[in-house]
């Protein structure tokens, strides 16, 4: 297990719902653990949520993968 948090953006290709756009619109932080969290990047509104793990980011995020994560480290 890597005792370092993994970094990245959830990237957004296509916006389904005409809110967050298209390009980087979040920073995500993949814990030890699993432990996954998201925040916001272009809402008004900045949204911080924790995730069991990042797969379940993807399940709801993911919009049948035009959402995708860049982690930084690849």
């Amino acid at each position: 297990m890597s005792v370092e948090p993994r970094t990245g953006v959830l990237v957004r290709t296509d916006d389904e719902t005409g809110i967050s756009g298209t390009g980087v619109v979040a920073w995500i932080v993949e814990f030890p653990d699993g432990v996954t969290v998201t925040r916001w990047a272009v809402t008004d509104i900045r949204q911080t949520c924790v995730w069991a793990a990042v797969d379940d980011v993807l399940a709801i995020h993911g919009h049948g993968g035009k959402t995708t994560i860049k982690w930084a480290s690849e």
